[in-house]
């Protein structure tokens, strides 16, 4: 898409994009369980994640609310995992004990198209449920003070998607009106709570081309 500017065709002037799976190009909730068998990885990350859409007291959800640490939910797995009769695969052979379980990369893509955003000067911005152990693994891949207007990390404010709430406050903090913002993410259960609140809602799937289309779209750069 060209990098022009309609701003009279500009529908929204904020992007909120979640971090995993979106500005990562991993980080999605299978990258957790590749190692299992197949037959065995929808169970496994039942018991890793429980109802993903759903935001409840689940040791997940938990974790992602900086209410637990990351090492009391790696205990309860095992003990879910064996209750299933399901080996916990071994660690890759370079792994760091106690290392997150992903190495985050970015997704090029989606970073350039953070970058001609905010040439075309709209905000930018994350909104993400994460943990309090990874982030020294995300926050040095990234110049993100260049980069993004505000971070929202779910462990930091107690809040995780698809909790109405943490939507609202990403938008009060960057002082954003809901229906002139854009928010990516590769969970459907958090776009349609996006979409509940006004906002415009893009489900980012492992080809984010039509994503970034229908944003470059919202913004006026197609």
């Amino acid at each position: 898409m060209s990098g022009v500017t309609n701003s009279s065709s500009r529908q929204i002037d904020t992007v909120i994009f979640d971090l995993g799976g979106v500005l990562m190009s991993n980080g999605r909730q299978s990258d957790l369980v590749r190692r299992f068998p197949p037959d065995k990885a929808e169970a496994a990350l039942r018991v890793f994640m429980g109802d993903y859409g759903a935001d409840n007291d689940h040791p997940w959800h938990r974790l992602e609310r900086g209410e637990i640490a990351f090492d009391e939910v790696r205990r309860l797995n095992r003990i879910g995992l064996a209750e299933l009769g399901i080996e916990l695969p071994e660690p890759p052979a370079d792994a760091k004990p106690g290392a997150a379980p992903i190495t985050f990369q970015p997704n090029e893509p989606m970073i350039d198209l953070v970058v001609r955003l905010r040439a075309a000067g709209l905000r930018t911005s994350i909104l993400t449920n994460n943990v309090r152990e990874f982030r020294e693994h995300w926050r040095s891949v990234l110049d993100y003070d260049t980069l993004f207007d505000d971070i929202v990390d779910s462990h930091e404010v107690g809040l995780r998607k698809p909790n109405a709430a943490i939507y609202e406050l990403a938008l009060t903090r960057l002082n954003a009106e809901a229906r002139r913002c854009a928010f990516l993410d590769d969970v459907a259960s958090n776009v349609a709570a996006a979409e509940q609140l006004g906002i415009f809602g893009v489900v980012v799937d492992e080809d984010c081309a039509p994503a970034i289309e229908a944003v470059e779209i919202l913004a006026g750069l197609a």
